[in-house]
């Protein structure tokens, strides 16, 4: 789940527009999201193995910080996950039509994009209804083949910028723009890495989540920074970052196109629409979770937390997941659904540090996790910070 969801904008958008604003030191730009990112990890991973229940942030705010910005943050979880996943599901009808073009085959003028995004959402929305287990193999024989893909794409990329096929590539000043776009471009390649706290919102389904919860949200982070990192190394390296920033939002795609033609094309292509299947399948059942667990604190009408008896999810949650997801996906204004939910993971993700300072000052005695942050009021503190930053440099930069 968290990396599914994490892996996307990052490899399949941003290369090209990061590359444009800091140059080769984007590649810093995505080093120092994940540190953020991780800073957030460790208080949501404690959070999560004191109160391992469906809901996540929903549910740590509102204990920790009462239950106004609780309903606040639970009814922002709802849409700002509904959002997410139908602009997941506008990129997969995209990278699908991209596919078939890359292939040859004539779509031409007829619309396929929204019409696939709608079928896949109603896909997803039915897989998950009937099990969380068939949700969860979908997800890891996915996030397996995507990772295959990109662990191939850039292990042959790495070693041709090194000069193992042929020369090495000459590298050019690494922030040849200065430091301060490094920093700006961290806030805009920030949104790449909303999804470990999305492992939290279903909590209540993990298998020993006292060790399991803290091991994949600091694991997806470190994994999913790693290959963002060598994203921009290798496509900073085949092409400069002048070159490619002129490709756009499609630069990684030419970058594979430069290494082995159409089929390097068509291969990356196969990985983003990967990527989109596995971030909205992740966000369905996220969002159903989330759903679940306010509606359990009346917040939410109550026959929304009602379970199916033969399958044991919850059919409701499911349905008001998968309703506005449609609709929104139908509208097709990508921009709107990005930005929306890129805001409201923001001030979920401070919020969630400041829970956790106030949790550990109460201390109320069935706080017990399996899991403490060490030196909690910095780690929490400099997280909360920085998300605060980010979202005020995004706003002040015209980048939201």
């Amino acid at each position: 789940i968290g990396v599914g969801t994490m892996i996307g904008a990052g490899i399949f958008v941003f290369p090209g527009l990061a590359a444009g604003q800091a140059g080769p030191a984007a590649a810093g730009s995505f080093a120092i999201g994940a540190v953020i990112a991780l800073l957030v990890a460790l208080p949501t991973a404690e959070l999560a193995t004191a109160m391992p229940r469906s809901g996540g942030g929903y549910y740590f705010i509102s204990r920790g910080l009462g239950a106004l910005p609780g309903a606040i943050v639970g009814i922002s979880i709802w849409l700002g996950l509904v959002f997410a996943t139908a602009f997941y599901l506008v990129g997969f009808g995209s990278y699908a039509a991209a596919v078939l073009a890359e292939a040859g085959v004539a779509v031409g003028s007829i619309p396929v994009v929204i019409p696939l995004g709608l079928l896949t959402g109603a896909f997803l929305t039915a897989l998950n209804l009937f099990g969380t287990e068939r949700a969860a193999a979908l997800q890891s024989y996915v996030v397996g083949l995507l990772l295959t893909i990109l662990v191939l794409f850039l292990g042959f990329g790495g070693l041709d910028a090194l000069g193992v096929f042929g020369s090495a590539s000459t590298p050019e000043r690494f922030a040849p723009f200065g430091a301060a776009p490094v920093f700006t471009t961290a806030a805009l390649v920030f949104t790449s890495y909303l999804g470990f706290a999305q492992i939290a919102t279903v909590a209540g389904d993990i298998e020993q989540p006292g060790r399991n919860l803290p091991l994949a949200m600091v694991a997806s982070v470190v994994i999913v920074g790693i290959l963002y990192v060598t994203t921009i190394f290798v496509a900073t390296s085949a092409f400069g970052s002048a070159a490619l920033s002129s490709f756009g939002e499609t630069a990684i795609v030419e970058v594979a196109r430069n290494f082995v033609g159409t089929a390097g094309a068509i291969a990356i292509l196969i990985a983003g629409l990967l990527a989109t299947l596995s971030s909205a399948n992740a966000s369905i059942l996220s969002t159903s979770r989330a759903v679940f667990a306010v509606s359990k604190d009346a917040i939410l009408p109550a026959f929304a937390g009602r379970m199916n008896l033969t399958y044991g999810t919850p059919h409701v949650a499911l349905a008001m997941a998968g309703g506005p997801v449609l609709v929104l996906t139908a509208t097709g204004r990508v921009e709107v659904l990005a930005e929306v939910a890129s805001f409201l993971h923001l001030v979920m993700y401070a919020l969630i540090c400041v829970a956790l300072i106030a949790m550990r000052r109460n201390e109320p005695e069935w706080y017990d996790p399996a899991f403490r942050v060490p030196a909690y009021p910095l780690v929490a503190g400099v997280g909360a910070g920085a998300l605060f930053e980010l979202h005020a440099r995004l706003l002040g930069g015209g980048l939201l």
